[in-house]
C-alpha cells in the first residue's frame, strides 16, 4: 500500500520509521473523492479506497487525531481539521495526495462539521465548544469570507445548496437553520433564518413572540399585562429568548436531510416524519404517505430515516431497520418502494459523482454498493468492523500475514504486504486478549467470560474455530506464548495464571494454574531454548506501599510430558517446581520487559521515566530486599505506559497515552526512532508487537479504531542482519514441529458453537458427585468435582458410618428432649443445651447478635430521625413561640376558642419597626409644621368641628379597618390615599404588621383572662365536689359527681411528655430496675403498716368512733343497741321488759325521725351545690361565647389588615416588573441602536460598493456599442450583399455551453451555467472555434477579412459577457443594498415601537403611583344603588371628605367678605366723588403757578448777567478762571503727547498681532478643510443612519435655549445702550444748571 506525504516518520540517530498501510473503520463518514476513490478517516489518517482494486492509501494528521472531515469529488479535494489547541482545516489534493493549504480560524478546541459547495472553492465549517461559530472559506485563496456565532448551539450536520453555494443548511439536534451568504463586491454576510419545526406530533403551531405580545389586556385593578420576561425578572439577551415551561413545545429532531434539484430540503426526524422545507419561504410541509387500497392511513408505519439520498427519479433513505427505501414524493404525499434489505442498521446513503452507485454505510462498519439502474441486491464492498481493535499479531513465520481481534470478538486476517483484507470470523462474544502461535498457524483469543477460543489459520482466507477451552469464570486479560511455541500462558484476573499446551496435537491442553497474592500487571516471557524451559516474569502491585514487585518463576519441558508430578489434584502447580524468585522495586512500575542476562526495564507509573534493574542470582524469596534502579531514562510521554521487547532483544519499544511511538537500543537505551501514529484523542496505543525478522510493527489505539503497520525506513544494515539471523534460527529450530503442527491443526474438526451461548452463564447442578453440563463447567470446576468424586469413593464406607451414628444420636438427643419436657420447671434445661455442635450454635448465635445489633442500629438511626424531626417540629411549632397555642372550651356547650399563637419578634424586625416609627414621626411633625403655616382664617370652633368629623370620617371609612377598636394603634399609619412611593408602601406594610401583632396581643391577654378564670372555676368545682362526695358518703349512695377537666387542647404541655399509663407496652426493666423496685414496694408497705398499727387511734375508734367530741354529722351512724331479752320469746318478757322495749321502740322511732330530717337536709344541700355549680358554669360559657365572637371580629381585622397588606404587597410586585420591563427595553434599544449603527455602515459600504461597480459598468456597455459602431466602420467598404451576410454572422452567437456533457445522467444537480467569468469565456471561445473555421468563410471574402471578421467578433463576444457579469454582480450588490434599507427600516419601526412601549410604561408607572387601591369599610345598607347593575366610577373622583367641607366654610366665608367688600365700595365712591372736586381744583391753582413761572422765564437775563448779579467779586473770579483754563491746557497738551506715543507702541503691537493671527487663520483654514471633510463623512452616516427623529425633541430644546440666549444678550445689549446714554445725559448737565431743573 502506498502511504502519503504525510506517511513519514520521524528520524532520530539514522533510523526512522514509516507507515506502511494502515486499517480500520473509526465512524460512518464516508465520502467519494471521485467516482472510483472512497475516503474515510480512521484515527491520526485518511484512507483512501480503491472501489475496484481494493487498495488502500492513507493520508496522516501530523498532530494528532483527525477531527471534522469533508470531501469534494467535483474538485477532488479532502479537508479535515486536526483536535490540537487552534485546530487547522487541512486541504489535500487527491491522488497526488499533496497539501494544497491550511486555514486557521479563531476556533480554540475543535471543529465538529465541515462541508464543501457542489460547484465553488468554498468551505463551511462549525466549530465546538466555546465559539460555535459558523464560518464560510474561500480553500482556494485561503480566505475567510464571513462567520457567525450560534452560543451554545451544538450542530449534527451541515451542508450546502448544491444549486446556489450561498445557501446552508444547518442542523442540530432540535432545530433547522437556513443561513444564506450575501454578497456585495468582496464582502460576505451570512444571514440566519430559523425554520419553525412541527412538534413531536407533526402539528404546526404558530410562532408567539413573548417578549414583544402581539396582545395587551390591561386590567384597571389588576393593572397592565406585561411579558412572561417582566414577570420572572429577567433583563438583557434572557428576557429575549426566555420561555416559559409550560410554553415550550418538544418539537420533532431531526435525523437526515438532502437538498433536491429544486433547492428544498427533505428532512428525516427521530418521530418517523419525512418533512419537506421551502429554502426560499423557510416554511415547513410534512409529508403524508399515500396509503394503499383498504389501509387507513393511521395504520402505516412510519419508519426512523437515519439516511436520505437525492437522485433525478427521487429520495432514497434508510434506518434502523436496514432497508433501503425509495420514495416517489407528488406534492405532499409520497409513495415508497423496497429496492434492498442489508438486515443491518444504515448509518448513511452517498451517491458517487456519476451516480451510478449508491453506497449504504452499516453501524457495524459494513458498507454495501447498490446501483439504482440496475435495480439489484446491494453488494458488499466492505467489511470491516467498526468496534475498536484490541490486539495484533503476525502469523508465523511473521513476514506474510497478521490478525487483529476487535473488542465485539471479530477476528480479521491481513496481508502484511500492503494491508489487503483477506478474511474475517467473528466469535459472537467479547474478546479481551489475542496471541498467535510461533510453532504453528493457530491463534488463541481470550474473552470476557473466561473461553479460550483456538483458531486455525493455515488457510489466510477461510481461518476456522478449531478448539475453546472454558478455563474459569474470569476474564482472560492476556495470552502469552514463549518463542518456541510450546507454552501458553493465560493471565486472568485474581492473580490467577493457567498454563496451557500450546501444541494442537495435544489439543491445546491445559497443564496447571498459578495463583498470585497480588493483582498482575504485566506479564514478561523468555524462552531458555538451551535449556529448553521457560521463564515468566510476573509485574505485581503491592497495594500497601508505593511499589511493584517481581515475580519469577520457570517452567521446564518436564511439565508438559509429565505433568501430574508438578501439578496436585486441583491442578495447581507446586511451588518447589516453580523454582519462584521474588524482588522487590524502588518504583511503582506499569509495565515490565527482562532480558536474558537478567535486566529488566520498567516503565514508570508516577513519572515519565524508564527504569533499568539489574537483578541478581540470589534467591530473594526468604528475604526480599528493595532494588534500586541503575539507571532512569526521561521519557517524553505522559501517562501510563507499555513496554514491547523485539524477538531478538534489541529493540525496546515504548508506547504510552500521548499516542507516540518510541524505539529504543536495549544496549544504550538511545531513542533510535518515534512515529506518532496515534493520538491522546484516542486514548493513545493499547498495544504493540514486532515481528519475528524485526521488519514490521503493528500498533493500534486504544478507541481510534486504528491499526497502524510501521516498517523501517532507515536503520543499521547490521542492526538489519542480526534480526534476520535471529529469525532465520527460530525458524530452523520451529521448521519441523510447525510442519507437523500445522498438519495437526488441519486435521482437528471445526468446532460448532452457538454464538448466543456464550452470552450465557449456565448453572451447574450437581448432586452426590454427579455432575451434568460439563460442557458448559470451568476447567478448574471439572478439577474440584473430580476431586469431590474420588473422595467421595475413597470414604463411602466412613460416610455411611457416619451418617449411622448421627441418626442414632439424634434419637437419642430427641428422647432426651422429649423426657425433659415432661420434668418440673426448675429442672429443665433449655433447648440450647441439647445443641451438640458448640461451634455452630456459636456461630448461628452470633450471627443472631448480629443480626440484633444491625435492627437496633437500624430501629435508632430510625428513631435518632424521628427524633429530629420531632425536636425540629417542637422549635418551629412550640419552643419558637412566645405565646402558645392553646384553646379554651366551654363547660355546657360545644364552643371552643383558641389563642393566637405568636412568635417573638426578632432584633431586626423591632429595629426596623423603631425606624419606620421614628421616618413617620418626623414626617408628621413636619406635616404639622406646614398646616400651622398655612393656616386659614377659620375660628377656633369651626376647626374643632371640622377636625373632629374629620377624624371621625377618617376612623369609620378611610381607615379600611375597625382594628382601633380591637387594641390596633391606627394613628401610626400611612393615610391610604398618601401611598404613592415604595418606601412609604414598604414601611407602610411593615406598620400594618405591628398592628395585627398588637390585635393578636390584645386579644390574647383577654383569652389568658378567661383561661385562668376557667381554672379558677375549675378549683371551685372541685371544691364544691368534695362537700358533694361527703354528702354522698353520709346518705350511702352511688352517684358520679360531674368534675370538669382541662383537655389536651386547653393543656397542650401533655402532648410533649408521655405518662406510663399511656404506653401499652410492658416496661422493659433490667435485673438492677427489678430489684431496686422490689426493695421500694417493700418499704412502702412496711410504712403502710407501722401507719395504721396506733394503739390509742384504734381504742378510739373503738370506744367512740374515732371522735371525741358527739357532732350532728354523725348521727346516721348511731344506733341504739336492743335489750338482751330480744333474744327470747316475747310471751316470757315479764312486764318491766316490755315498758323496756316500749322504750326501746320510741327511742327507735324518735332516731329514724332524726335520721331522716338530716338526710333531708343532706339532699337538699346538695341541690344547692349542684345548682350553684351549673350557675357558675353557664356564666363562664356565656364569657366564652362573648370571647368568642370577639375572636371572630379580630380575625375579621386581621383579615382587613393582611388585604392591605396583600394590595400593597402587590403594587410593589408590579412596581418591580414595570423596572424590570423598562430595564431590558432599554438594554434591548441599546442593543438595536447598534445594530442600527453596523447596518448604516452596512448600507454605506454597499452605496459605495454599487457606486463603484456602476462606472465600470457604464464603461463596459459603452466599449460594446463602440466595438459595434468600429465594426459598421471597418467593414462598411464592403459589398451591400457580403456586408448583409457578416452583419449576421457578426449577430450570430452559439448555443450556450454547459459545463456538463452528459445530459442523461442521474445527477440532479447538473450546472447549466458557469460560475465565474473567466468559465464563461473560455466555454465561448471554445464554441466560437467552430464558428470561426473557413467553410463558415462567405464567398468572395479574402482570409485576411475573415480573419479580422472573427477577431472583431470575438472581441464583441468577450465585450456582452463581460456586460452581462458585470450587470449580474451590479444586480447582485444592488439586491443586497435593498435587503440591507429594508433591515434598516424594520429597525427603525422596531426602535420606534420600542420607544412608544417606553412611553407607555412611564405612563403606567405614573398612574400606578396615583392610581392607588383604598380600601373602604362600609356598613350595610349605607351605599344605595339606583338599578341592581354596577355603576361605572370610570370618571369618577375619590376626595376626601374634610376638602367638601372646608370648601364649604370657604364658600361661607367669601360671601360674608364679598358683603362686606360692597359697603365699603359704596362709602369709598362717595369720598371718590369728594377728591374729584379737590382734583379740579388743585388743577386749576397748578395753571395759575404755571403761568405765573412762565412770566419769570421769559425775563432776559443771561447767564453773566446772572454770574454777575450772584457773585460778589466778579473779576477776581474771572482771573481765577482763566489762570485755570491755561494750566488745564497745558496738562493737556502734555497727556495728549503721551497718548500719542502710546498709540503709536500699540499700533505696532496689533501690527505684529495681525501677522501671527494671519499665520494662526491660515493654520486653522487647513485644519478647517480637513474638518469640513471629515463632517461631511459623518453627515452622510448621519444621514444614513437617519436618528433625526431619535434626537428631534433633543433639538427643538437646544434650539429653543438659544434662541432665548440671543434674546436674552440682544436685551442687555439694548439695555447697555441706553444706561450709556443716561450716563452721557447726566455727565452733560453741569452743575450751574441744576438748580434750573
Amino acid at each position: 500500500m502506498a502511504a502519503g506525504p504525510g506517511a513519514q516518520g520521524a528520524a532520530a540517530e539514522g533510523a526512522a520509521l514509516e507507515v506502511s498501510w494502515v486499517q480500520g473503520f473509526s465512524n460512518k463518514n464516508l465520502a467519494f473523492v471521485n467516482n472510483h476513490t472512497i475516503c474515510y478517516p480512521c484515527g491520526n489518517y485518511i484512507l483512501f479506497l480503491d472501489i475496484k482494486t481494493k487498495k488502500t492509501r492513507a493520508v496522516q494528521c501530523q498532530t494528532g487525531q483527525v477531527g471534522a472531515f469533508a470531501a469534494n469529488a467535483n474538485s477532488q479535494v479532502v479537508a479535515f481539521s486536526d483536535r490540537q489547541l487552534n485546530p487547522l482545516i487541512h486541504i489535500y489534493t487527491f491522488p497526488e495526495l499533496r497539501k494544497l493549504t491550511a486555514l486557521k480560524g479563531d476556533a480554540q478546541l475543535d471543529y465538529t462539521l465541515l462541508a464543501f459547495s457542489f460547484k465553488g472553492p468554498y468551505l463551511a465549517s462549525y466549530s465546538s465548544i466555546p465559539e460555535f461559530v459558523l464560518s464560510v472559506w474561500n480553500w482556494q485563496e485561503n480566505i475567510l469570507l464571513c462567520s457567525e456565532s450560534q452560543p451554545g448551539l451544538t450542530g449534527t450536520s451541515l451542508s450546502f445548496n448544491p444549486m446556489n453555494w450561498q445557501q446552508l443548511c444547518f442542523v442540530a439536534e432540535s432545530s433547522v437553520t437556513i443561513w444564506c451568504i450575501e454578497r456585495s463586491k468582496d464582502e460576505h454576510l451570512l444571514t440566519r433564518h430559523p425554520v419553525e419545526l412541527p412538534d413531536e406530533h407533526g402539528a404546526m403551531s404558530p410562532h408567539e413572540d413573548l417578549f414583544f405580545p402581539s396582545s395587551r389586556n390591561d386590567d384597571p385593578y389588576y393593572g397592565p399585562d406585561l411579558p412572561v420576561s417582566a414577570i420572572a425578572g429577567l433583563e438583557g439577551d434572557e428576557a429575549e429568548t426566555f420561555v416559559p415551561r409550560n410554553c415550550i413545545k418538544t418539537s420533532v429532531h431531526p435525523t437526515a436531510h438532502c437538498w433536491t434539484a429544486a433547492s428544498e430540503i427533505y428532512m428525516g426526524c427521530k418521530e418517523g416524519y419525512v418533512l419537506a422545507i421551502d429554502a426560499e419561504q423557510y416554511s415547513v410541509s410534512v409529508l403524508q404517505q399515500k396509503a394503499p387500497p383498504g389501509l387507513k392511513p393511521s395504520n402505516l408505519q412510519k419508519p426512523v430515516l437515519l439516511a436520505m439520498a437525492f437522485c433525478n427519479e427521487g429520495l432514497y433513505a434508510a434506518g434502523h431497520e436496514g432497508i433501503l427505501i425509495f420514495y416517489h414524493i407528488k406534492d405532499l404525499q409520497y409513495e415508497i418502494k423496497i429496492c434492498a434489505d442489508i438486515s443491518q442498521p444504515i448509518s448513511s446513503l452517498i451517491f458517487s459523482p456519476d451516480y451510478t452507485s449508491l453506497l449504504l454505510v452499516t453501524d457495524q462498519g459494513t458498507v454495501y454498493s447498490y446501483r439504482p439502474a440496475h435495480s439489484g441486491e446491494a453488494v458488499k464492498l466492505l467489511d470491516t468492523s467498526s468496534s475498536c481493535f484490541l490486539a495484533a499479531d503476525f502469523l508465523t513465520p511473521g513476514n506474510n500475514y497478521c490478525v487483529s481481534v476487535t473488542i465485539s470478538g471479530e477476528v480479521q486476517v491481513w496481508s502484511l504486504e500492503d494491508g489487503t483484507f483477506l478474511s474475517k470470523i467473528n466469535l459472537g462474544t467479547e474478546a479481551t486478549s489475542m496471541a498467535c502461535c510461533p510453532s504453528s498457524k493457530s491463534v488463541a483469543v481470550g474473552t470476557q467470560r473466561g473461553h479460550i477460543c483456538f483458531l486455525d489459520v493455515t488457510k489466510a482466507e477461510a481461518p476456522r474455530v478449531v478448539h475453546r477451552t472454558f478455563l474459569s469464570k474470569l476474564p482472560v486479560l492476556s495470552l502469552h506464548y514463549d518463542q518456541s511455541g510450546q507454552i501458553l500462558i493465560a493471565r486472568a484476573t485474581e492473580g490467577h495464571i493457567f498454563i496451557l499446551d500450546a501444541h494442537p496435537s495435544k489439543l491445546f491442553q491445559v497443564l496447571g494454574y498459578i495463583v498470585l497474592a497480588d493483582e498482575v500487571l504485566h506479564l514478561s516471557v523468555i524462552s531458555d531454548l538451551k535449556n529448553d524451559s521457560v521463564e515468566v516474569m510476573v509485574l505485581l502491585k503491592v497495594a500497601e506501599v508505593h511499589q511493584t514487585r517481581l515475580e519469577i518463576f520457570r517452567l521446564s519441558s518436564a511439565m508438559i510430558t509429565d505433568n501430574d508430578k508438578y501439578v496436585n489434584e486441583q491442578g495447581m502447580f507446586n511451588a518447589s517446581a516453580l523454582e519462584k524468585k521474588q524482588y522487590d522495586l524502588d518504583c511503582p512500575l506499569s509495565s515490565a520487559v527482562r532480558l536474558k542476562d537478567n535486566i529488566v526495564y520498567g516503565y514508570c507509573s508516577c513519572a515519565p521515566f524508564i527504569c533499568k534493574y539489574h537483578l541478581s542470582e540470589k534467591n530473594k524469596w526468604e528475604d526480599p530486599s528493595v532494588f534500586s534502579s541503575e539507571k532512569k531514562i526521561p521519557s517524553k510521554q505522559f501517562g501510563s505506559g507499555l513496554l514491547c521487547l523485539s524477538p531478538n532483544s534489541q529493540w525496546l519499544a515504548a508506547a504510552a497515552k500521548d499516542g507516540v511511538l518510541f524505539i529504543y537500543n536495549t544496549s544504550t537505551l538511545d531513542v533510535l526512532a518515534q512515529k506518532h501514529c496515534h493520538s491522546y484523542q484516542g486514548g493513545g496505543i493499547r498495544s504493540m508487537v514486532f515481528s519475528l525478522d524485526g521488519n514490521f510493527i503493528l500498533v493500534n489505539g486504544e478507541n481510534d479504531c486504528a491499526l497502524v503497520c510501521l516498517k523501517w525506513k532507515e536503520i543499521k544494515k547490521t542492526e538489519v542482519e542480526e534480526a534476520a539471523l535471529y529469525w532465520q534460527s527460530l525458524r530452523d529450530i520451529l521448521n519441523k514441529s510447525t510442519s507437523d503442527e500445522n498438519s495437526a491443526l488441519k486435521s482437528m474438526a471445526e468446532w460448532n458453537f452457538d454464538p448466543e451461548s456464550t452470552s450465557k452463564s449456565l448453572p451447574v447442578t450437581e448432586e452426590d458427585g454427579d455432575v451434568t453440563n460439563t460442557d458448559d463447567m470451568t476447567w478448574l470446576g471439572q478439577k474440584t468435582q473430580k476431586v469431590m468424586r474420588e473422595e467421595t469413593l475413597r470414604f463411602a464406607n466412613q460416610k455411611e458410618e457416619l451418617q449411622m451414628g448421627i441418626r442414632k444420636l439424634r434419637e437419642t438427643v430427641q428422647k432426651m428432649m422429649h423426657e425433659n419436657e415432661q420434668v418440673p420447671d426448675i429442672e429443665k434445661l433449655e433447648h440450647w443445651e441439647f445443641n451438640l455442635d458448640l461451634e455452630e450454635q456459636e456461630q448461628v448465635q452470633a450471627e443472631a447478635e448480629e443480626d440484633v445489633a444491625r435492627a437496633r442500629r437500624e430501629m435508632e438511626m430510625e428513631i435518632l430521625s424521628y427524633c429530629y424531626l420531632q425536636d425540629l417540629i417542637k422549635y418551629e411549632c412550640w419552643d419558637d413561640m412566645c405565646v402558645k397555642g392553646r384553646a379554651v372550651k366551654c363547660f355546657h356547650m360545644d364552643c371552643e376558642v383558641r389563642n393566637f399563637p405568636l412568635k417573638e419578634r426578632s432584633q431586626e424586625e423591632l429595629e426596623t419597626l423603631k425606624k419606620v416609627l421614628q421616618l413617620k414621626q418626623t414626617a408628621y411633625l413636619q406635616a404639622q409644621k406646614k398646616n400651622l403655616d398655612s393656616e386659614t382664617a377659620l375660628s377656633e370652633e369651626e376647626g374643632e368641628k371640622a377636625a373632629g368629623e374629620v377624624a371621625d370620617g377618617a376612623s369609620r371609612c378611610l381607615n379600611g379597618s375597625l382594628s382601633s377598636q380591637y387594641g390596633g394603634d391606627t394613628s401610626i399609619l400611612y393615610h391610604q390615599c398618601d401611598l404613592h412611593t415604595k418606601e412609604q408602601k414598604l414601611n407602610q406594610t411593615i406598620l400594618l404588621k405591628d398592628v395585627i401583632y398588637k390585635v393578636k396581643t390584645a386579644f390574647n391577654e383577654e383569652f389568658d383572662t378567661v383561661v385562668k378564670q376557667k381554672e379558677q372555676e375549675i378549683a371551685r368545682v372541685k371544691e364544691r365536689n368534695l362537700k358533694i362526695q361527703e354528702i354522698l358518703e353520709k346518705l350511702d349512695l352511688q352517684v358520679e359527681v360531674w368534675e370538669p377537666v382541662l383537655t389536651d387542647d386547653e393543656v397542650p404541655e401533655r402532648a410533649l411528655t408521655v405518662q406510663d399509663s399511656e404506653i401499652k407496652a410492658e416496661k422493659y426493666m433490667t435485673q438492677e430496675e427489678t430489684e431496686q423496685a422490689e426493695m421500694l414496694a417493700k418499704l412502702e408497705m412496711e410504712r403502710r403498716l407501722a401507719a395504721t398499727d396506733d394503739e390509742r387511734l384504734r381504742a378510739l375508734d373503738d370506744m367512740m368512733g374515732g371522735v371525741l367530741e358527739l357532732r350532728r354529722e354523725d348521727i346516721l351512724k348511731m344506733d341504739i343497741p336492743p335489750p338482751d331479752f330480744v333474744s327470747r320469746p316475747e310471751d316470757l318478757w315479764t312486764e318491766e321488759e316490755k315498758k323496756v322495749f316500749e322504750e326501746y321502740e320510741k327511742k327507735v322511732t324518735e332516731l329514724n325521725e332524726e335520721k331522716e330530717d338530716y338526710r333531708q337536709f343532706l339532699r337538699n344541700e346538695w341541690n344547692k351545690i349542684e345548682a350553684s355549680i351549673k350557675e357558675t358554669t353557664q356564666n363562664f360559657d356565656e364569657i366564652v361565647c362573648k370571647l368568642s365572637e370577639k375572636k371572630l371580629k379580630s380575625q375579621m381585622v386581621i383579615y382587613q389588615e393582611e388585604l392591605k397588606i396583600v394590595n400593597l404587597i402587590y403594587s410593589l410586585l408590579l412596581d418591580e416588573e414595570l423596572d424590570t420591563r423598562e430595564a431590558g427595553l432599554h438594554k434591548f434599544l441599546m442593543k438595536k441602536k447598534k445594530e442600527k449603527v453596523k447596518g448604516a455602515r452596512k448600507i454605506l459600504s454597499a452605496k459605495y460598493a454599487v457606486e463603484a461597480c456602476t462606472g465600470p459598468y457604464k464603461e463596459a456597455l459603452h466599449e460594446e456599442k463602440s466595438l459595434e459602431h468600429g465594426f459598421m466602420k471597418h467593414f462598411a467598404h464592403t459589398p451591400g450583399n457580403l456586408f448583409e451576410e457578416l452583419l449576421q454572422l457578426y449577430k450570430h452567437r452559439p448555443e450556450t455551453p454547459n459545463t456538463e456533457t452528459l445530459l442523461d445522467t442521474a445527477n440532479p444537480y447538473v450546472r447549466r451555467s458557469p460560475e465565474d467569468y473567466q468559465d464563461a469565456v473560455s466555454l465561448l471561445m471554445k464554441a466560437m472555434d467552430e464558428l470561426d473555421s473557413p467553410e463558415h468563410m462567405p464567398s468572395g471574402l479574402d482570409q485576411s477579412a475573415w480573419e479580422h471578421f472573427c477577431l472583431a467578433r470575438r472581441n464583441k463576444i468577450e465585450s456582452e459577457e463581460l456586460v452581462k457579469w458585470k450587470a449580474v454582480a451590479l444586480a447582485e450588490m444592488q439586491a443586497c443594498l435593498q435587503r440591507r434599507t429594508e433591515e434598516n427600516d424594520k429597525m427603525k419601526s422596531e426602535l420606534e415601537n420600542t420607544f412608544q412601549e417606553l412611553t407607555w410604561l412611564k405612563e403606567e408607572k405614573m398612574k400606578l403611583q396615583q392610581n392607588l387601591i383604598v380600601q373602604f369599610l362600609l356598613k350595610q345598607g349605607q351605599v344605595e344603588l339606583e338599578s341592581t347593575q354596577i355603576p361605572e366610577y370610570s370618571d369618577a373622583i375619590l376626595i376626601d371628605r374634610s376638602v367638601v367641607e372646608e370648601l364649604n366654610c370657604a364658600l361661607a366665608a367669601q360671601g360674608e367678605k364679598k358683603i362686606t367688600a360692597m359697603v365699603e365700595f359704596k362709602d369709598f365712591s362717595k369720598g371718590i366723588i369728594q377728591l374729584e372736586w379737590e382734583h379740579k381744583k388743585m388743577k386749576m391753582q397748578i395753571q395759575d403757578l404755571k403761568e405765573k413761572a412762565r412770566d419769570i422765564v421769559i425775563l432776559p437775563i443771561s447767564k453773566d448777567c446772572q454770574l454777575f448779579l450772584t457773585v460778589h467779586n466778579y473779576e477776581t473770579h474771572i482771573a481765577q478762571h482763566l489762570a485755570g483754563m491755561e494750566q488745564s491746557l497745558g496738562i493737556m497738551d502734555k497727556l495728549h503727547k503721551k497718548n500719542v506715543k502710546n498709540y503709536q507702541k500699540k499700533v505696532r503691537e496689533l501690527k505684529k498681532c495681525i501677522r501671527l493671527k494671519e499665520q494662526a487663520n491660515y493654520e486653522l483654514s487647513l485644519q478647517l478643510k480637513e474638518m469640513l471633510v471629515s463632517v461631511s463623512e459623518r453627515m452622510h452616516i448621519f444621514q444614513a443612519a437617519d436618528t433625526r427623529d431619535i434626537s428631534e425633541e433633543i433639538t427643538r430644546q437646544r434650539y429653543r435655549e438659544i434662541v432665548k440666549q440671543k434674546y436674552l444678550r440682544n436685551l442687555i445689549r439694548e439695555q447697555e445702550k441706553q444706561l450709556a446714554i443716561l450716563q452721557s445725559e447726566i455727565e452733560s448737565w453741569n452743575p450751574r444748571t441744576l438748580h434750573i431743573i
